[in-house]
Order: structure tokens, then sequence, then C-alpha cells
């Protein structure tokens, strides 16, 4: 049976949570932060504990967030008998007896702007058995990279392509005019719809398979959480599966996301990309990219060997690799890999931007930590390519003044030799976003030291090549490549972009 959340039930479910505080706030108020991360972490008992109170805030985290079994008559207390009849009705509450657990997943979620609650499907272990292949996966690790990474400056309009629950449009309301939501399963739109109804975000629903439901229709801007699991083709469960084999799901998504752009619009989805012996993943993303119209940057932010991906999604479906199942799911997964010569899976972000220039492509590795973000410098990167465009003349990039931001240091490291310490490798360093990091040499770092915002480059490399007795020519011929690839990492800006 499909959910079914009306507008007057949201209305008086919207009314009873904030009531009760039951939001981002309110539950990591109730159970501390301590709890609260363990909860995070699969740790239920440290947030029984600080919900032993058996306050209606105490309830609704017990019955939603910890998954345990509640008595009836408290749950009746907290939501009211009206609510809780309606939310049983419709399966969000299931009622056995004297007692009641939470039928779907009912989870507040938060941004540095307040709260939303989103409603999915109870996870393997809040359900104590596999999950369905119509499963909506809920607020999970990739969603939240995937909102991480987006780009929030203001559009007119922004398609979440395979909305799920709709995380992604839910965030997308910051900053879109107007939002529409698509997605092959029907489940996936009646949960998404009662998460956007609840929390009275206006978005249009279409359902149908991948970019069908707006053929014809162009968006300012395109986010997508696909199902990017790769392997055989298959479907075991809608919400990674895509029954096309090996990464064709992500290319299918690269591949089209151009037609349903407008002029200048920018795509953002999670991805996966298949490593084969013998050919460099970089190579083969390009080949999912047209020669003209785009500007294209893929992160690789994980490679996974086989054997581990394999397990990895085992368990994420509640399944367990030693079991009878779970030891026939791997083999047959197994067997495609090595006919196909995958030696890893590459997981990351893809941004993508129309224009009409020839396509530019950057293929970055991004697997080290980092805590910023990824959407300011998907942006940041989009603007920094658009004006070495605009300045691809070399007399335009000399006439230009830079400026080395704040947040770029320049390490030196050296061990003691015969006679005092040697110098082993200069390195840039950018200690914001990404926090990316370059060798250098003594003549790049003596070029940054006088970026200062003073004099343009011209005059700078002229005084470079008197200081080393080298000729100008030489200087502007090495030094402009290197420039380029600085201002596109930003590790040097020019004024206006500073």
């Amino acid at each position: 049976m499909l959910p079914h959340f009306t507008n007057e039930f949201c209305a008086r479910l919207r009314d009873t949570l904030r009531e009760i505080g039951y939001d981002a706030d309110g539950v990591v108020a109730a159970l501390g932060d301590q709890a609260h991360a363990a909860l995070g972490r699969g740790e239920p008992e440290p947030a029984r504990r600080a919900t032993a109170d058996g306050s209606s805030l105490a309830t609704l985290i017990r019955l939603f967030l910890v998954g345990d079994a509640v008595p009836a008559d408290r749950v009746r207390r907290a939501l009211s008998g009206a609510v809780l009849d309606e939310a049983a009705a419709i399966g969000l509450v299931a009622l056995d007896g004297d007692t009641a657990r939470a039928g779907l997943d009912l989870r507040p979620f938060g941004d540095e702007q307040g709260s939303w609650w989103v409603v999915a499907d109870l996870d393997a272990d809040q359900a104590g058995r596999p999950v369905g292949m119509d499963h909506v996966l809920g607020i999970g690790h990739a969603s939240l990279s995937l909102a991480r990474a987006t780009l929030r400056r203001p559009v007119g309009s922004l398609l979440d392509l395979g909305t799920g629950c709709g995380v992604q449009a839910l965030q997308a309301s910051r900053h879109a005019a107007r939002i529409t939501a698509t997605d092959l399963s029907e489940r996936c739109l009646a949960l998404a719809s009662a998460t956007f109804r609840l929390n009275e975000i206006e978005v249009e629903t279409a359902r149908g398979s991948w970019f069908e439901p707006v053929a014809g229709r162009r968006f300012d801007q395109v986010v997508c959480n696909p199902p990017f699991v790769v392997g055989p083709p298959r479907v075991d469960y809608v919400y990674r599966d895509s029954g096309l084999a090996g990464d064709d799901a992500s290319a299918l998504v690269v591949r089209g996301l151009p037609d349903v752009l407008a002029p200048g619009g920018v795509g953002q989805l999670l991805a996966s990309w298949l490593h084969r012996r013998g050919e460099d993943w970089a190579d083969r993303v390009a080949s999912w990219l047209p020669d003209e119209g785009v500007d294209a940057w893929f992160v690789q932010r994980d490679v996974a060997e086989p054997a581990m991906y394999v397990g990895t999604w085992l368990r994420d479906a509640g399944i367990d690799p030693r079991s009878a199942a779970g030891s026939a799911q791997a083999s047959a997964w197994l067997d495609w890999f090595a006919e196909h010569d995958v030696v890893g899976i590459g997981f990351g972000f893809v941004t993508l931007r129309t224009t009409d220039t020839d396509t530019e492509l950057a293929c970055e590795d991004l697997r080290h930590a980092f805590d910023d973000p990824l959407g300011p410098e998907a942006g940041g990167w989009l603007d920094r390519v658009a004006w070495l465009r605009a300045h691809a003349d070399p007399k335009r990039l000399l006439s230009t003044t830079f400026v080395v931001p704040d947040t770029v240091v320049l390490e030196q490291v050296s061990e003691p030799g015969d006679t005092g310490w040697r110098e082993v490798v200069r390195r840039l360093h950018r200690t914001d976003g990404p926090g990316w990091q370059q060798e250098t040499d003594e003549l790049v770092s003596a070029l940054l030291a006088g970026c200062r915002g003073h004099l343009p480059l011209a005059e700078l490399l002229a005084l470079l090549g008197i200081a080393h007795d080298l000729s100008a020519d030489a200087v502007v011929a090495a030094a402009l490549p290197v420039v380029a690839d600085l201002v596109t990492h930003g590790m040097l800006l020019p004024k206006e972009l500073a």
C-alpha cells in the first residue's frame, strides 16, 4: 500500500511536531551531543538513557529515531488521538495491542537556516529484516555528500532527477524559485510528496524513467543522486540499481544533462566509474562528454576494490555476505567484475555546465580528507574556468594583476645534510576548500611572493627574468601554463575574483 499524506493530515502532524519540538535542534538538545553522535553511529543505548523521562519529545525520539517499541498510550498523548489514528491508517505508525512502532522513518533534518522533516522507509536495522525491492532510502551519507557538493546560487528552475525521499529538493528550496522532482518509483514519489507537504514546500512531481518526464524542457540547475551502484545489469533494489550494466547509469546521466540544461545551466550528480585493467579512468569518463558545449569537473573521492565493494553493498541492503543468498549474489557480482577486467570502482561527484565553446574537462583525484563542503569549490572552479577562457589571449593574462589568497601557504620540507639543511620538497597548500596541494620551485615561489595586487603579471615576470638572468620570452613561456593551473585550483586569483 502506498502511503498517502493528505494536506490536512500534514498540517495537523506539522503543528504537533512543532509544538513538541521534534526538529533538528530539539533532538540534539534532548539527547546531548554525545548521545546524538552515538545514535548516528548505530549505538542506541545512550539515546535511551537520555529519553527516560517519558516526555512527548522523548517518546517520538524513541519511536522514530531509536526504533523502539513504545507504549501506545504515550504515543497517543504525544501525537493526540486523531493524528495517531490517521498515522496508523497510512502506515506511519504500526500499532500492535498496547505498543506502537514506527512504520516509516520520520526524521528531522536541518541546515544552518532551519529544520525539515523527511519521510522514508525504515532501513534494514530499523525494520529488523532486509529491505524490499522498492525501498525508499532516507537521509544517508551519499545524499548528504551530494548536498554538500551542490552549488547554492539562486536559480529560477531546478530539476531533482531521481528524487527518492526528496532530500535534494528540500535543500534546493533555499535557492531555487521552481523545483521539479522526478522518479521512476511510484513509492518514492509518494514519500517525497509527503516530505514536501509536511514542510509546506511546493514541488512539481512527475513519474518516469530518467529524463523522459521532462523531455523538451530546460532547467537552470539539475541535481541527481542516481542508482549508481555498478555491476551486472539487474535490479535488486530500485534506490541503488539501474538495470544497466557497469557504470552505464552514470554515463547516461552525464550524457543526458546537456539536453535538459538551459544555456549556462549547471548539473551536479553523484557518479561511479569503472577502473578497468589498462584503462585510465579519466579517459573513460571523458568518453561520456561531447567534444564541445560543456565544462565538466569530475572529482574522484574514493576507489574501492571489487571484493570490498560487493560486501559493502550487500550489508547496505541488510544481507549477510556469509548467508547462502549473500554468497550467491557476491559470486555473480565478482564474476561480472572479473569478466570485464574491473580492478576498482571509482566514486565521486560531477559538475557540468553548458557552454557555447569547446568542452573543458578536469578530472581530479580528491581521496584525502577535508572538511569544507565541495559546493562552493565547484562554483569557484566554474568561475575560474570561465575567467581563463575569457583571458586566453596571453596579452590579457599578462596585463592582469593577481593576488595569492590568504588561505594559501608555502610549505618547505628539508632534511639534514653534510653542509646543513637540504630542501627536499617545496609545496603550495590551500588550507581551505578541498585543500589542494601542488609542488613548486624557487622561481614560482618568487613570482607568487610578488603577486600582491599591485603589479601586472608582465612586470613581475620581467623582474623575475632580470633577477635570475633569464630571457623575458623564456620566462613568459614557462610561466603562463603554471599561472593558468594555479588559477584553476584557486591558489592564484585575479583581483576581480579574489
